[in-house]
């Protein structure tokens, strides 16, 4: 059996290969505050990225290292963005454009030190290629109606 073949359709016992990144420390311009528009800061990604099928070198892999680079270039040449929530679902999208072999992924987004007497303080979206698909269809029903 070839191995870029989707995984089988039979009972499933875990949740296949993923590739995971843990604290990619990227700067860029977020927040609502006033003094966070002044400059980019840290905020640091966790992603778990799901396969579709199991990965081979013939193709339907996703290259980790060209994954950071990537995120790391969209964040740094972006606009301001005032909500985390919104660089997550931004990040989601261009992840899912752009790695066909995904099937799910995981985002957890933070500043760090953002409060004192916190550790960390953060959004995490977990998504599927069902939610980017209808998040597309969304996107595309209220641009149409504006």
């Amino acid at each position: 059996m070839p191995l870029a073949q989707p995984l089988s359709t039979g009972p499933r016992h875990g949740r296949g290969w993923r590739v995971f990144i843990d604290e990619l420390l990227v700067p860029t311009r977020v927040g609502i505050h006033a003094h966070e528009h002044a400059a980019p800061q840290t905020v640091v990604i966790d992603a778990s990225l799901t396969y579709r099928c199991v990965p081979s070198e013939e193709g339907g892999w996703i290259d980790y290292e060209r994954y950071c680079e990537r995120i790391a270039a969209f964040l740094a040449t972006k606009p301001h963005t005032r909500l985390l929530e919104t660089l997550a679902v931004e990040i989601a999208a261009l992840s899912f454009l752009e790695w066909r072999a995904l099937d799910a992924l995981t985002l957890a987004l933070h500043k760090p030190k953002i409060r004192p007497g916190t550790k960390r303080i953060g959004v995490e979206l977990d998504w599927t290629r069902g939610d980017f698909d209808a998040w597309c269809a969304a996107q595309a029903a209220t641009c149409a109606a504006s």
